[in-house]
């Protein structure tokens, strides 16, 4: 291919906002019964929509119900909207009628929620009508068995309208729906091949679209060579210019190895534009120093910057990781190619990062660029990264894949900490999990979870079983030793 794929103004980085149905609704029989409920219960699902555009979501807002007829209408409505999550708001009594067909035709998972107008009633001054508008946890039970039923997965939370426990729940719920569609319309670029001999991360790339959705755009490497050629001595000055602002240069660094890593790094940008990629792996072993092998060596700097754009890139053709990646980043916690690197006894501190790109928003101070003689294990010459990420509370997140092929979600919290690190230009974070490091080692090994994985800032497993519980697959918690 001498010309690009395509043209476009897109900004891979950007992912659009999740899209949330909303429905409220409640009994149409209390209306004529009880003259100001509803308008309270209308203030009241306003109020919900206010409190969801907050978490940078689009509201596609269908009204309120009062019967099972209306139901069916917004369900129509909401599957033509192609929402990531409908919202059903239980602001007093509703029957399942008006929600089930929702569920089943809605084209989204369904979260209901329950949130009455204020932390407890004034008992001693409340009339029945009054009471009711505190009565959206009296159809939960109907709406989870008639879930059950019917075949459709059930998952609720409960609060008051400005209860702070309760819309951090419903945030973890809106921000798994926005990496689920992100993983749903998303184009991952798969370029050059597999490391040689590593089993673990070999992918049926059906296994993509059936267990997350998306695409896999599979690229050679001449798809990065013609980019490469065509960077114009302008473009690898800018990226040259942005690279000694974001990065310490060592004295070991080659200027020559450096502008070539910057024209790289320029064709990358490129490559990602033209085909429209939302996360990248890639491998090339090459020989004797040909164009290809230098196109390898070259990539650490443009994928550690595509990465820190929100664009995870990942070496060693480990697909699964930029997928792990992509989720950890949009769930705003960065996430680093990593893999295991020793066990520190004395400390009780696993080390862990990787020789290549990493996510330099989470690093923990300015990032280094080494220049480097020979990259273990692999081809080539260049410059390499170097940090360890962020002092504090952090997550494993990994894709593992099991006997049947299935997909699973692997996850780890624990914390990086401070201490003695090798300066041989790999990423290296000291993690503490609060166990004997040999033993974790053991247990996450058993998981499933293959050679790398995503290491993310934060401690994100409610956000992942909220993700797991949206994609279907499996979330395995490594939170010990092995028995």
């Amino acid at each position: 291919m001498t010309e690009r794929a395509h043209t476009t103004n897109r900004v891979p980085a950007v992912s659009r906002r999740p899209r949330i149905g909303l429905v409220a609704g409640g009994l149409g029989a209390y209306w004529p019964q009880f003259p100001g409920l509803l308008p309270q219960l209308e203030d009241s699902a306003r109020r919900v929509a206010e409190r969801l555009r907050e978490f940078d979501a689009e509201v596609v807002d269908v009204g309120f119900l009062s019967d099972a007829e209306q139901g069916a209408k917004a369900a129509a409505r909401l599957r033509e909207a192609d929402c990531d999550l409908i919202v059903g708001f239980l602001t007093t009594y509703m029957t399942a009628t008006m929600l089930v067909p929702i569920a089943q035709r809605g084209g989204a998972p369904v979260l209901l929620i329950n949130l009455q107008p204020t932390a407890a009633m004034d008992h001693a001054t409340f009339d029945t009508g009054q009471w009711l508008a505190y009565c959206g946890a009296c159809p939960l039970p109907e709406m989870a068995n008639a879930f059950e039923r019917v075949g459709v997965d059930f998952r609720s939370v409960s609060g008051h309208l400005e209860d702070e426990r309760a819309w951090q729940r419903i945030g973890r719920w809106i921000r798994a729906a926005g990496v689920r569609a992100v993983l749903r319309e998303g184009r991952h670029g798969l370029m050059g091949h597999l490391y040689p001999g590593m089993y673990d991360v070999s992918t049926d790339l059906t296994m993509v679209p059936g267990s997350f959705g998306g695409h896999v755009e599979v690229l050679e490497f001449d798809d990065l060579r013609v980019r490469t050629e065509a960077a114009t001595q302008a473009e690898t000055a800018a990226k040259l210019a942005e690279t000694r602002e974001v990065f310490r240069i060592a004295p070991s660094v080659d200027e020559d190895d450096l502008t070539w890593a910057a024209r790289v790094a320029v064709g990358l940008d490129h490559l990602v534009a033209d085909f429209d990629l939302d996360s990248l792996a890639y491998y090339h072993r090459g020989l004797g120093g040909e164009v290809h092998e230098r196109l390898g060596a070259g990539m650490i700097l443009g994928a550690s910057l595509l990465t820190a754009r929100g664009v995870p890139a990942a070496g060693e053709y480990e697909l699964r990781t930029s997928l792990a990646m992509l989720m950890c980043d949009r769930l705003g916690a960065g996430g680093s190619f990593t893999e295991l690197q020793a066990l520190d006894f004395d400390a009780g501190v696993v080390e862990m990062g990787h020789d290549g790109p990493g996510h330099l928003a989470i690093s923990n101070e300015r990032p280094l660029l080494r220049g480097l003689g020979v990259y273990h294990g692999k081809r080539g010459w260049g410059v390499s990264v170097e940090f360890d990420v962020r002092h504090g509370p952090v997550t494993l997140v990994g894709v593992g894949q099991g006997r049947g092929g299935r997909y699973r979600l692997v996850a780890a919290q624990g914390r990086v900490v401070d201490g003695p690190r090798l300066r041989i230009g790999n990423t290296t974070s000291r993690v503490d999990f609060d166990t004997d490091p040999g033993e974790w080692t053991d247990a996450w090994s058993a998981s499933g979870v293959g050679h790398h994985w995503a290491l993310a800032t934060g401690h994100l497993l409610p956000e992942l079983r909220a993700l797991a519980d949206l994609t279907g697959l499996e979330l395995s918690e490594v939170t010990g030793p092995v028995a």
